[in-house]
């Protein structure tokens, strides 16, 4: 289903899920439910991360100093060095 885009079929996975004695399970289906068409289009539709390959690869969190600044310190203010 996953591999091969066969988004229809998820609503007899989902059915055979409630079948089964696997209340971890039971919980995901019951959350497939709740967006069920979002989860078949994305089984089903090609899709490719490229136009937002490497967008957030860049990013630094606040109480990390940026390596790239010269001394690559901060004081408490966040100034550098």
């Amino acid at each position: 289903m996953l591999i091969d885009r066969q988004g229809e079929r998820l609503p007899a996975w989902l059915d055979a899920v409630r079948q089964d004695d696997l209340p971890s399970l039971h919980t995901l289906a019951a959350g497939i439910d709740r967006d069920i068409d979002t989860v078949t289009a994305g089984l089903t539709l090609p899709w490719s991360p490229s136009g937002a390959s490497g967008v957030t690869a860049d990013v630094r969190t606040p109480d990390r100093p940026d390596k790239r600044m010269v001394g690559g310190e901060r004081d408490a203010a966040g100034c550098s060095a």
